[in-house]
């Protein structure tokens, strides 16, 4: 069997380390893979939120240009809206909270912008129905019917 689709995003960052952290506090993420690049020495992680078969691809670098933000972002959603709020009275007092939770009603819902380590922006969510619009339109497999 072989991935086909959208299997991941890749992100540059300076601190792998520091951006571990991040990724795990706000979007409940963990390493499913790492390596040293044999050819170039780069220091390369995957990080996976065991929810789909998709991951963010973290690859350490001397700098980080360009960065995703604040429209070009990557989206996480919360299992509730006082986790969110939790996450982001954490993230406001790391001094890290771009955008101020606030609701957008149907199909946005409840979100808030955060900044990772190098920039990239993370939108935290909740009430987004990405992962169910998928589902309805393809069924439950994630195939087109």
């Amino acid at each position: 069997m072989i991935d086909i689709g959208l299997t991941h995003i890749a992100l540059p960052v300076a601190d792998i380390e520091r951006s571990l952290e991040f990724y795990a506090t706000y979007a409940g993420m963990q390493v499913i893979h790492r390596r040293l690049d044999a050819e170039t020495g780069t220091v390369v992680v995957w990080l996976c939120d065991h929810t789909r078969p998709f991951v963010i691809v973290l690859i350490q670098t001397d700098s980080v240009h360009p960065i995703l933000s604040p429209f070009a972002h990557l989206g996480v959603g919360c299992k509730s809206r006082q986790h969110l709020d939790a996450l982001c009275q954490r993230a406001q007092q790391e001094g890290i909270l771009l955008q101020e939770q606030q609701d957008s009603g149907y199909p946005i819902g409840y979100w808030a912008l955060l900044r990772d380590p190098d920039g990239h922006t993370l939108e935290l969510s909740y009430g987004q129905e990405v992962g169910l619009t998928v589902e309805k339109t393809y069924g439950e497999r994630g195939r087109y019917l």
